[in-house]
C-alpha cells in the first residue's frame, strides 16, 4: 500500500492541525495504520495507531486527551486531529500501515512538518 501525508503546518501554541494520511493500493480496512513522530536528533516514536475495520485506537501517554486518530474506509484514509499543540509537537509526523498479523509496519508516507511555535 502506498500512503501520502499531508496537512502538516505551523501553528501557535494552542493551535490544531488535522494531518491526513490517504492509502492507495493494496487492502486497507485489515491493515494497522499508525502515525509517528520524529524530532530532530531524535528517534521516531508511536503516537497513535488503529485498525480501521475495528477501532478504537490506541495512543501515546502524551497523545491522550489532545490528539485524535480516526479513519475513513470509503476515502481510504486516516486522519490525525491533533488539538492544544504545544512547542514540544514539533516533529516531522510520518503515517504507516502494516498487517494486523504482524508487528513491522511495511509502508510508510513521506512525512509531513508540524511546527508549533511558543
Amino acid at each position: 500500500v502506498q500512503l501520502q501525508a499531508s496537512g502538516g503546518g505551523f501553528v501557535q501554541t494552542g493551535g490544531s492541525l488535522r494531518l491526513s494520511c490517504a492509502a492507495s493500493g493494496g487492502p486497507f480496512n485489515n491493515r494497522i495504520f499508525g502515525w509517528f513522530r520524529q524530532a530532530p536528533g531524535q528517534e521516531r516514536v508511536f503516537v497513535a495507531a488503529i485498525l480501521p475495520s475495528r477501532g478504537p485506537p490506541s495512543y501515546a501517554t502524551f497523545a491522550k486527551g489532545r490528539f485524535t486518530m480516526s479513519a475513513d474506509n470509503a476515502k481510504r484514509t486516516v486522519y490525525l486531529q491533533m488539538n492544544n499543540l504545544k512547542p514540544e509537537d514539533t516533529a516531522v509526523y510520518y503515517c504507516g500501515a502494516r498487517p494486523n498479523w504482524t508487528n513491522e509496519y511495511d509502508s510508510w508516507g513521506q512525512g509531513t512538518q508540524v511546527t508549533v511555535s511558543s
